[in-house]
């Protein structure tokens, strides 16, 4: 029994000194696997410096645990390398414009943390072909990547209407889109977020590109962590949530130190002045300020990374703004 007792004892500190939060305070820093360059959601600047949505997600988690928005690292993985990593213990915190299925949620040892970006799967297609509809890609050659929801969604959407395509599958997205660029294929698709962002950063000629204007799926797309550390969980998700809260409470990088002194009591157990919030997430209590203050509220990130690309808010303006955007209360 008293052995029995000191393996269980045993086991319970290695799982303890192996959880995530204390494998990355001893690093001192957040392993990030994002995206090998979509611009507005992960990619590196002329500087080399990684900007976008999901690395501003990374900044957010770094600030909340040290108090430190730089203290992330970042790992370009594809799309099949992303689970892998993720699984392995690779990374950290998968933010790389994933999409939230049940499959990946059940299967691939995953915890969707929520969803930083509401998106669907298009079409984008020369101007020159004159295509005005997806229903008019009868017979056409498609490029993809693998490894992604995308081919399930086109297979689906090509049988509800009893259209064919041959689809071209290549999975560096560099090849895919080189294919697509010099006329290998009729179309290119992948989610609509990522054709503007292509189209915009990638395509030679940006202007003889048309996103069709059918969304043939759903793609919430947000960050993910490994099951079974649920303390990091809470800190990756709260972390997202907290970018979201600060703009509907009208906090901002600019403005945070003056709110601080806010009498609003949701502005002050936001910025740690009352009650025991950080605390009850491991980290101090100064988390959610130190998020705002170094990284900006979800709204400053969006209007930084994808506004200039051409984006608009649509389904991801707040909630009380017509949109999906929606924060659990932090109290």
């Amino acid at each position: 029994m008293r052995i029995l007792l000191l393996l269980c004892l045993l086991a319970a500190g290695t799982a303890t000194a192996q959880s995530t939060l204390d494998s990355v305070r001893s690093k001192g820093f957040v392993q990030c696997g994002v995206s090998t360059g979509i611009a507005g959601f992960s990619a590196p600047d002329a500087k080399g410096v990684w900007r976008g949505i999901d690395v501003d997600v990374c900044r957010a988690i770094a600030a909340a645990v040290f108090g430190d928005a730089g203290k992330v690292r970042y790992t370009a993985l594809s799309t099949q390398q992303r689970f892998t990593a993720i699984q392995s213990g690779e990374v950290d915190v998968l933010s790389r414009n994933t999409t939230w299925t049940l499959a990946r949620d059940t299967t691939l040892g995953l915890n969707f943390v929520g969803i930083n970006y509401y998106d669907g799967q298009g079409f984008m297609v020369p101007k020159k072909l004159n295509l005005k509809s997806a229903k008019q890609l009868n017979g056409a050659t498609i490029c993809m990547q693998p490894g992604t929801t995308t081919e399930l969604n086109v297979a689906d959407y090509f049988r509800a209407n009893n259209m064919k395509f041959k689809p071209v599958v290549i999975e560096k997205l560099e090849e895919v889109l080189s294919a697509y660029f010099n006329g290998r294929c009729d179309a290119f698709t992948t989610d609509h977020s990522g054709l503007i962002s292509l189209r915009g950063s990638r395509a030679p000629k940006p202007d003889e590109h048309v996103i069709l204007p059918e969304l043939i799926s759903k793609e919430p797309l947000g960050p993910a962590v490994r099951h079974g550390d649920d303390r990091w969980f809470d800190i990756v998700k709260w972390s997202m949530f907290a970018m979201v809260e600060a703009e509907e409470l009208g906090l901002s990088s600019r403005n945070i130190e003056e709110q601080a002194r806010s009498a609003n009591p949701s502005i002050q157990r936001f910025v740690g002045a009352n009650g025991d919030i950080g605390r009850m997430l491991g980290l101090d209590n100064r988390w959610a300020f130190n998020i705002v203050k170094q990284v900006g509220n979800y709204a400053e990130s969006f209007d930084a990374n994808l506004k200039p690309l051409g984006f608009e808010r649509g389904l991801n303006k707040l909630w009380n703004q017509g949109g999906l955007m929606y924060a659990p209360p932090i109290r």
